[in-house]
């Protein structure tokens, strides 16, 4: 009688090498390749993210994605997709308010927008949604979750009167916001916001300073950014009277989740956290031997709130061993698996070089499993 076994494969992707989804393919090849003659093998494919850039692609397959045309980070409109986990749509904000939606030279982080993500959440509305796992990694803008909020309906009005959606530049100019008009299915919202930062929204460690750099501000742009993001908190405590400056992770995705925090009651959770809780990994758990996951490089700070972190803790849960394959170890091994790892292997030791380990991950990760021994 063949022995029954059970391989929970659950990845993330190898930055810049293979999508999370693809390496838990290579990685079934391999084990099928090992055990499939011997055992009566089951391998259980789940994709993860940490709540970054790539989250869509590694939750939701194809089929259970739609598009739509949005506002795109630098104003001029975007076909971007987002998806569905049962009842939860899952929008990427990456996908409509990206950093790499503009080229690198034309990047602004004065006059980008997040407009184009409220459009996503409108027409997830639309189609009848009314949970929402908001990721907030990758993004291109520092306006506070300002163009959100407008396409939901908020009205900013500047000390004329006039009615205008604040960008990262004309945060000070704000001298009312005017909630009247926000949709009012958004009262029968939860919205949750994956992000693996703890960043306030405020001062050196905040939004502006942190982040806005890269997305094209110089000294000047965020000194202006800086007090305007404060002029802008300000209102936001007086109005709907909760200090949202402060909350850990506020500054994420250039503070996108501020008005969600502040108006919709949303939580902000451990990006893993929240993906694994979105896949209802603790019940796919149930009767596994062992886990497979990966990512790019482990290093102390895999183990600590990033994907291999989640995933070890949830198995070690249910008491399921859990095994790393990587594309290279960055700390002492020992130490590592002293951390709640069961093995640990490198890929980028299988191959001739780092370059060919980048370039032919599908094929060492193959080969890497078909040498695990459960």
């Amino acid at each position: 009688m063949k022995k029954q076994l059970k391989i929970m494969i659950a990845p993330d992707s190898f930055k810049g090498s293979i999508s999370a989804a693809d390496a838990a393919r290579a990685i079934e090849r391999g084990l099928h390749r090992k055990y499939a003659v011997d055992c009566d093998l089951t391998t259980l494919l789940v994709p993860i993210a940490d709540g970054g850039e790539g989250t869509l692609d590694a939750l939701v397959p194809p089929e259970r994605t739609v598009t739509a045309s949005v506002t795109g980070t630098g104003g001029d409109k975007v076909t971007a997709a987002y998806g569905y986990i049962g009842h939860t749509a899952v929008i990427e904000m990456a996908r409509a308010a990206g950093l790499t939606l503009v080229s690198e030279g034309k990047r602004d982080a004065l006059t980008s927008t997040t407009y184009g993500v409220g459009e996503l959440i409108l027409d997830a509305l639309d189609r009848g949604y009314r949970d929402f796992l908001l990721t907030a990694g990758g993004s291109g803008t520092n306006d506070g979750g300002c163009g959100l909020f407008a396409a939901l309906g908020a009205t900013f009005r500047d000390a004329a009167g006039k009615s205008f959606v604040p960008t990262g530049g004309t945060l000070g100019a704000i001298a009312q916001i005017d909630t009247d008009g926000v949709d009012p299915r958004l009262s029968a919202c939860r919205f949750t916001i994956a992000t693996d930062v703890r960043n306030p929204l405020l001062g050196p460690e905040g939004a502006t300073y942190v982040y806005a750099r890269q997305k094209g501000a110089d000294d000047e742009a965020l000194a202006l950014m800086e007090s305007g993001m404060r002029h802008y908190a300000s209102l936001l405590r007086t109005l709907c009277g909760r200090d949202v400056a402060t909350v850990p992770g506020c500054g994420a995705g250039g503070g996108i989740s501020a008005p969600l925090l502040g108006f919709c009651g949303a939580t902000i959770r451990s990006g893993i956290d929240a993906v694994l809780d979105a896949v209802h990994f603790d019940d796919l758990l149930q009767g596994a031997d062992a886990v497979i996951t990966g990512e790019g490089r482990i290093d102390r700070q895999s183990l600590y709130g990033k994907a291999i972190s989640g995933v070890a803790k949830a198995a070690a849960r249910a008491a399921i061993p859990v095994y790393a394959l990587v594309g290279c170890i960055g700390d002492d091994k020992q130490t590592l698996l002293e951390m709640g790892l069961a093995g640990i292997t490198a890929i980028g030791d299988l191959a001739p070089s780092p370059e060919y380990s980048m370039t032919h991950a599908d094929e060492l990760l193959e080969a890497a499993a078909a040498e695990m021994i459960f």
